[in-house]
C-alpha cells in the first residue's frame, strides 16, 4: 500500500470508529450490554468499571486484524491501526477528560467544554431508555441537546434528573 493509501485506511477508520462508536452505545451499551454499561452511569469509587470490558472486547478486535493484516492482509493490518488510534483518542478524551479518571481538567471555553456538556447531558438520564449524545468524539450543540432531554421526559422516553434540563 501506498503511504496515500494508508493515511486514507487509517483516518477513514477512525472517522468510521465514530459512527461505529455512537451506533455500539446506543444500540448495544444501552441495549442488550446494559448490564456492562450500567456502572458507568452510576456513582462509584471503583478504579474500574464492567464497562471497560467494552474497550478489551474492542482491543480483541483490533488485535485480531492486526494478527490477520500480518499473515494477509496490510489493509486490515491498517484498520487495525486505525481502530487502536481512535481507541486511545477514546481513552484520553471519555475516560480523561470528561470523567476525569487519569487527570484533573475542567475546560472553560472551546469544543472541550462542548464535549463535556454534551457528556454530561448523556448522563442525565436515569436508566437505559432515552438519552441523547451518544458520541464520543463529536458532540452536538448543548442548548439542543437539553431540549431533546426535556421533550423525552415530556413524551414518557426518558427518565432525566430535573437539574439536568
Amino acid at each position: 500500500m501506498s503511504v496515500l493509501e494508508i493515511i486514507l485506511v487509517v483516518t477513514a477508520t477512525v472517522i468510521g470508529m465514530e459512527f461505529f462508536a455512537w451506533w455500539a452505545h446506543k444500540y448495544i451499551m444501552h441495549g442488550w450490554g446494559w448490564g456492562w454499561h450500567r456502572d458507568h452511569h452510576e456513582p462509584h469509587d471503583n478504579v474500574l468499571e464492567k464497562n471497560d470490558l467494552f474497550g478489551v472486547v474492542f482491543a480483541g478486535f483490533a488485535i485480531s486484524l492486526f494478527i490477520i493484516g500480518a499473515l494477509w492482509s496490510p489493509l486490515l493490518w491498517w484498520i487495525g491501526v486505525g481502530i487502536t488510534i481512535y481507541g486511545m483518542i477514546y481513552a484520553f478524551i471519555h475516560d480523561g477528560l470528561v470523567h476525569q479518571r487519569y487527570f484533573r481538567w475542567v475546560p472553560k471555553r472551546g469544543y472541550a467544554k462542548r464535549l463535556v456538556q454534551a457528556h454530561k447531558l448523556h448522563h442525565a438520564t436515569i436508566g437505559k431508555e432515552g438519552g441523547v449524545s451518544f458520541g464520543f468524539v463529536f458532540a452536538r450543540d448543548p442548548a439542543k441537546l437539553k431540549q431533546e432531554l426535556k421533550n423525552q421526559r415530556e413524551n414518557g422516553i426518558a427518565v432525566v434528573r430535573d437539574a439536568a434540563i
